[in-house]
């Protein structure tokens, strides 16, 4: 793999991960773009110990345009775009409209207020870290599922850079890399991408889940992630496929309609961790997962359903439990029948309470199924 750093007219950073080390990737960002816009502020609330992102320059964000504007397409004649090469395997660039940017600097520059901290009820903190767009292919009609294992071992190796130099960042405490498909989800660009958050504090769940493995490990002395994978590959009666080096599960308490964790069976803190088998192993894994989740809700005999999903991987901080964290992919969806979404009403969006309609064996035995169907045991 090739990697080449460039810049955007704007300055923001522009990294091409190419499978060729001969690609020459010097085409410039003619553009006439705006200022970068000022860094968000973080604002806490003590009633649930959380802070909370206020970006309000996100407002104006590209929304859903026609194929032919495409901002994450190759540049073409009379239609420059965020990426200047006529074609690309996988490009990274800075967030246009970040919910993170910038060090402590930066913040203070752009008139953000400084740190304050959890004993004022009010507290307010700049909004630094990083955002990155993780462009899987230059293809704007692809997905994820139809990438071949090369890609995906190049995309894997474009996040284990990017984990690896935003943990570097100061202000940085975790690195989450993630994919939304669907504009059930939320997307906002068809164009098959994910995100790279560089957050400046380490996020309630991963704060959870540490706590969980902190008490579990005072309790058996043992580590919460390692025992949980091995019960799954033990009873077998959740496991969805399995090679090697990872398992694909559904969770005895899944959340979602449809959700799937894929672990590797060695514990490392993060995607920079996992070593060259592992890296090469997970690509064919993950791609017969996601066909399996596109055939999951389609008739029998009829064409695929595409699942809407988001795809999370879930990473150690930066500074802090990395001895306790597990890497682990969460891949979940919202859709809980072929013409039906799961919407958070009352008791999950207020108070916290999941309630699923589904049996995560029954959901893990067809995924299995479809999975073995596809030519993976």
């Amino acid at each position: 793999m090739k990697k080449t750093v460039t810049r955007l007219a704007d300055g923001r950073e522009l990294i091409y991960f190419d499978e060729s080390d001969s690609a020459v990737r010097d085409a410039v960002d003619t553009r006439d773009l705006p200022a970068r816009p000022p860094a968000s502020e973080l604002r806490y609330d003590p009633l649930v110990d959380e802070w909370v992102a206020v970006a309000a320059h996100r407002q104006s964000r590209t929304f859903l345009p026609p194929a032919d504007e495409c901002p994450l397409c190759p540049s073409r004649p009379g239609h420059p775009s965020e990426i200047p090469a006529e074609s690309y395997n996988v490009a990274v660039f800075e967030n246009r409209f970040p919910s993170f940017s910038g060090g402590p600097g930066a913040a203070e520059a752009a008139g953000v207020g400084g740190l304050t901290d959890e004993a004022d009820l009010f507290a307010r903190r700049p909004g630094v870290g990083r955002c990155e767009v993780v462009c899987f292919t230059s293809e704007h009609g692809g997905s994820f599922g139809a990438l071949s294992p090369s890609r995906v071992r190049t995309v894997m190796e474009a996040w284990a850079d990017r984990t690896a130099e935003l943990s570097s960042l100061p202000g940085v405490e975790q690195v989450f890399c993630f994919e939304n498909r669907g504009e059930e989800i939320g997307v906002t660009l068809h164009h098959p991408h994910g995100q790279i958050y560089g957050y400046p504090f380490v996020p309630p769940r991963t704060r959870r889940m540490l706590e969980a493995a902190r008490s579990y490990a005072e309790r058996t002395g043992g580590n919460l992630f390692d025992d949980v994978l091995a019960a799954e590959r033990a009873a077998q009666v959740r496991v969805v496929a399995q090679t090697r080096h990872w398992t694909a599960f559904v969770p005895a308490a899944a959340r979602w309609p449809v959700e799937v964790h894929i672990r590797p069976h060695r514990r490392v803190p993060d995607l920079a961790a996992l070593d060259d088998a592992e890296r090469a192993e997970f690509g064919p894994l993950y791609l017969r997962v996601l066909r399996a989740l596109d055939r999951y809700f389609a008739p029998e005999g009829g064409p695929d359903l595409p699942l809407p999903y988001i795809a999370a991987w879930h990473q150690a901080p930066v500074h802090t439990d990395r001895d306790l964290a597990a890497l682990h992919l969460q891949v979940f969806s919202v859709r809980r029948a072929a013409n039906k979404l799961k919407y958070l009403a009352g008791s999950e969006s207020a108070m916290g309470v999941w309630i699923n309609d589904g049996r995560p064996e029954d959901v893990a035995a067809r995924l299995r199924a479809l999975v073995d169907e596809g030519g993976l045991g």
